[in-house]
């Protein structure tokens, strides 16, 4: 597959000035004008973020209505379900909610609906629990913001709605209480790309401040939100920076016991970055709703007791095994599936499992650039996951095919829907033809962003303890990207890995040579031996073995 390494320019001016107000060099000034900074006070907010940079939570539209309503909920001893969907964004959402009224009441319980039985979002289902169990107010997070049939059920069942959500709105926004979307249209709120577990922190905020509790208080559950900003892939910008930057301090210093004991599982050591959370943690969390059921998610993200935890993670680990094993054999069906010739790829099988759909349209992206959807069948639907390439509107893609499907939501690049059967062939094409006539040739071609082209011998361990303070990455401060032009391997390279599908190759330089790894590049390996001349695009990290760290390149490309 071809792949377009996309050098980024910047304000060389900016550069120049930076350059001597920072008193960095060149490389950090470009880094930093790349990621909006062109000042010594906006490079002091960079580089040190403080939780006085957040915003007044009373500024998103509605909050005073969802605090009003809560603080009568507690007085009256009314009972509070705090609902959420299966995923990372949605379980820890659940977690922190619960963990946090539960200290004000003892009427306080949790749902998440079934991946199978219930499928995204708020259910009917959910709903005849709540009234069942005679719960009269419930508070979704993570979903809601197109529920409009079911906040109406809900009302006539006399149980109130309050929506903590971050998905894009419809047309209709849902009768509830109140309806906390920084996306909505006359929302006012300064920062509009908050995860759900983001919208919930700044329900959990504005209480607080009602209740005069110090912030101090509520920092235990940054630890939940840093693990939703970075699983979701919401940007690593203003607020979310700052609650991702705090939150993985908890983390590493104090993290409640599930996370602890997940930690533990992924067999990560020392000081985990939020790469370490994306790959290590959310996984596994996402592992319990994909295999079994999200609220076993909950339940560790909620257990104080270590010994119970342990318990918890053990089965979860187990069904993160089991999920790698689907992802792989799914993967490898789907694969033969696809049309090459087509713009989008829609595929399907009955025997699938739904838990994984998500995944395996990632995969298949890596493979096949462009606009791909995944689907399972159970009793005559079709549910899946869509993921989109650089650029391209998937949501928007999907609203034009709307009259085809049963539902569907989610965001510019990712989004879950079902269709009838009966609907899949017209679906197929109609999604073909839409994508066919938006979609530019740029965009199905996968694409790296570059920072920088620079000179192997720029690489230095300095260079890679400022790129360090740049943390946490993600979508728009991802980690720094770099070229270097015509260098060679000392005869040290070759292909690692038990079935040899990873490439290590030890490079020279001035100095000292320089170890590089490429995950699943082995193929790669004939264009780098010998004397042979090639272009590496990497990132710069650090290896850790035999209690030696050592900087080393995480290869992205070789040309």
């Amino acid at each position: 597959m071809e792949v377009k390494w996309n050098i980024q320019q910047s304000n060389q001016n900016l550069v120049k000035e930076l350059t001597e107000e920072l008193g960095v060099n060149k490389i950090v000034a470009h880094l930093l004008v790349l990621r909006g900074v062109s000042s010594f006070d906006e490079a002091k907010k960079f580089f040190r973020p403080q939780i006085s940079d957040l915003h007044d939570p009373f500024l998103l539209k509605g909050m005073d209505k969802a605090v009003e309503r809560i603080e009568l909920a507690l007085k009256r001893g009314e009972k509070i379900l705090v609902y959420g969907d299966y995923d990372v964004d949605g379980t820890t959402s659940v977690a922190m909610m619960y963990s946090y009224l539960n200290r004000f009441t003892d009427k306080i319980g949790y749902y998440i609906p079934d991946r199978y039985g219930e499928g995204y979002g708020v259910s009917f289902k959910g709903i005849d629990y709540a009234q069942m169990e005679e719960y009269t107010l419930i508070i979704a997070l993570d979903c809601g913001i197109r529920a409009v049939k079911q906040v109406e059920y809900a009302s006539n069942k006399d149980i109130d709605f309050i929506i903590c959500d971050h998905h894009t709105p419809g047309v209709n926004t849902p009768r509830a209480v109140s309806v906390l979307n920084p996306k909505q249209k006359d929302c006012n709120y300064p920062y509009k790309e908050l995860s759900g577990c983001g919208v919930g922190f700044k329900l959990i905020q504005a209480i607080s401040e009602k209740r005069n509790i110090d912030f101090n208080e509520i920092g235990e559950y940054l630890d939940l939100l840093a693990v939703s900003i970075g699983a979701d892939i919401v940007e690593m910008t203003g607020e979310n920076r700052v609650l991702a930057f705090y939150g993985m301090r908890v983390i590493n210093q104090s993290p409640r016991m599930g996370l602890k004991a997940l930690i533990e599982k992924s067999g990560k050591s020392g000081e985990l970055s939020i790469s370490d959370v994306v790959f290590g943690i959310a996984p596994r969390i996402n592992a319990a709703g994909r295999i079994e059921h999200g609220k076993r998610a909950v339940e560790i993200l909620i257990e104080k007791d270590s010994e119970k935890a342990k318990e918890l993670a053990e089965g979860i680990e187990t069904h993160n095994k089991e999920r790698k094993d689907l992802d792989q054999s799914i993967t490898k069906e789907a694969l033969q599936m696809i049309d090459e010739n087509k713009k989008s790829t829609v595929v399907y099988s009955s025997d699938w499992h739904k838990g994984v759909v998500g995944i395996v349209a990632s995969r298949l992206i890596e493979k096949y650039y462009k606009p791909t959807i995944v689907l399972s069948e159970k009793d005559g639907e079709l549910t899946g996951s869509a993921r989109s390439v650089k650029g391209f509107d998937l949501y928007e893609a999907l609203l034009k095919c709307e009259h085809l499907l049963e539902k569907f939501g989610g965001h510019k690049y990712a989004a879950g829907l079902t269709v009838k059967k009966q609907n899949l062939k017209s679906f197929i094409l109609e999604f073909e033809k839409v994508v066919s006539e938006t979609i530019t040739k740029e965009q199905l071609v996968a694409e790296i962003e570059v920072d920088l082209e620079i000179d192997i011998d720029e690489v230095t361990p300095k260079l890679y303890r400022i790129i360090k303070q740049f943390a946490p990455f993600g979508p728009k401060n991802r980690t720094p990207n770099f070229v270097s032009r015509n260098v060679t391997d000392t005869g040290k390279g070759k292909r690692v890995g038990e079935d040899k599908s990873h490439l290590r190759l030890v490079l020279n330089t001035s100095k000292n040579p320089i170890t590089s790894i490429g995950f699943r590049m082995g193929e790669e390996f004939e264009k780098t031996n010998g004397d042979k001349e090639f272009d590496i695009c990497y990132s710069v990290d650090e290896n850790y073995w035999n209690g030696t760290t050592s900087l080393q390149l995480r290869l992205k490309g070789i040309k």
